[in-house]
């Protein structure tokens, strides 16, 4: 890895120490006629199945084969909250779940001022500086339908914000953006305001964004990324017993466990970690990074029960182009490309990623100190608009990063996007993806 990348990874953890500062006043958690606040709220109950999502999923040949698994509910603007034209909005997702008897629901909260700073083209719908607008005009609404006694018995499962901790991380002393989203404390204030609205009912759920392992897989990032968790968490009413864990890969592609190497293989004595793909990260898939994310909270005054989400949803890379065995090649750059089931060029590719397919079903408690392997990510849904046309509105999601034809700068070291075409704006059904990773699903999916 040049001397610069790394210089600039130790910049942003520097920085990463001064964003927030610690509390510790707690706040009880309970209502009244509300059920107990379990270890794992996943554990031993039926999870929603959104039935707009089932549909969709049925109406492409052999969705009938997964179109029963529990997916979360994304909320990426206010309009959200009690529905877009044709949608079911909050209320109407959870009267579903009561009529499904379901026993827990998970909805994501992805709507900070200034989010997604470190991408190409930022979204959302509050500009920096609007935390209170924030607070007051999405996370206050979202708690209120939450919190109401008629859905006392559904655990609600929130991710709050999946992608803010990783982006002030790593891209301080990198995107000029982040760096004022830092300045201006939103990112904090934001989190903690949301957790200190949910944690007096124990009914409700919190689970914080950690990344995963191409983000904050460095021992620099990964630190910078825990300590910033510890500060925004230590700063709440109810300190480090208001948040019920973290979820990596939220929406990502990265394997769940690469089979044929991991951070330990060798190649004619030289480390995979040296290798192009690799980039002297300490962590080549998903699971162990996790697990590791875990132990470092622990070890930073975490309480042991604390528990760690995985998103498979779209991490499986099956189909024809997985490697069955490790890749015969005497060099490490050409040993871990033939090797790696992970298909992308660049693991920091995210966008509707060509060749990906579903992952692990959603299983509880799979490995030591894992709540869940979850889909948060319903499969099938775009992560934005493919067609540059659209660059400037906020609802299309495009991006470059999006586009299947996008160059970058010369110089500038990004590879290929690997990005489908034809992808609608962010939210959207795909059904073309969809069908995708179905026939890329590991494990495979039963004939249809």
């Amino acid at each position: 890895m040049p001397v610069t990348r790394r210089a600039r990874r130790l910049l942003a953890a520097a920085m990463v120490a001064a964003l927030a500062s610690a509390g510790t006043a707690a706040t009880p958690a309970g209502a009244g006629g509300r059920q107990p606040h379990v270890d794992n709220p996943y554990a031993g109950v039926s999870g929603y199945v959104d039935p707009q999502w089932r549909a969709r999923a049925e109406s492409v040949p052999g969705g009938h084969r997964v179109s029963n698994t529990p997916t979360g509910i994304w909320l990426n603007r206010v309009s959200q909250i009690a529905g877009d034209p044709g949608e079911l909005g909050l209320r109407a997702h959870l009267d579903a779940a009561l009529a499904q008897r379901a026993g827990y629901v998970q909805v994501v909260l992805n709507n900070l001022p200034g989010r997604d700073c470190y991408r190409l083209s930022p979204h959302g719908e509050f500009a920096i500086g609007e935390v209170s607008r924030y607070q007051r005009e999405f996370i206050d609404p979202i708690v209120a339908i939450e919190r109401d006694p008629r859905y006392r018995r559904l655990r609600i499962i929130n991710v709050i914000e999946p992608h803010a901790v990783p982006a002030l991380a790593t891209s301080i002393g990198l995107t000029p953006r982040c760096e004022t989203v830092a300045r201006s404390g939103d990112y904090v204030d934001g989190i903690r305001y949301a957790l200190d609205q949910f944690h007096p009912y124990a009914n409700l759920y919190s689970y914080l964004g950690s990344g995963h392992h191409a983000e904050l897989g460095w021992d620099e990032s990964r630190s910078a990324g825990v300590r910033l968790i510890a500060e925004i968490v230590g700063g709440s009413r109810a300190g480090v017993r208001g948040v019920d864990g973290v979820i990596v890969n939220t929406a990502g592609y990265g394997a769940l466990v690469e089979p044929y190497f991991d951070v330990t293989t060798a190649i004619n004595g030289v480390s995979v970690r040296q290798s192009r793909w690799v980039d002297w990260n300490n962590f080549v898939d998903e699971l162990p990074y996790a697990q590791q994310v875990r132990r470092e909270l622990v070890a930073a005054g975490f309480p042991e029960r604390i528990g760690v989400l995985v998103d498979t949803s779209r991490n499986g890379w099956g189909g024809p182009r997985r490697p069955t065995g490790p890749g015969t090649a005497v060099t490490v750059d050409s040993f871990v490309d033939k090797s790696r089931v992970d298909r992308r060029t660049s693991a920091a590719n995210w966008c509707n990623q060509a060749g990906a397919g579903l992952g692990e079903r959603p299983a509880v408690a799979p490995r030591p100190g894992v709540d869940a392997y979850v889909w948060m990510k319903p499969p099938g849904t775009s992560d934005g608009a493919a067609d540059p046309a659209q660059v400037g509105d906020p609802r299309s999601g495009f991006d470059p990063k999006c586009d299947p034809d996008y160059r970058p700068p010369t110089g500038s070291g990004w590879p290929p996007t690997d990005a489908l075409r034809g992808a609608p704006p962010v939210g959207a059904w795909f059904p073309a993806q969809f069908a995708e990773l179905m026939a890329n699903a590991h494990p495979p999916l039963p004939p249809i």
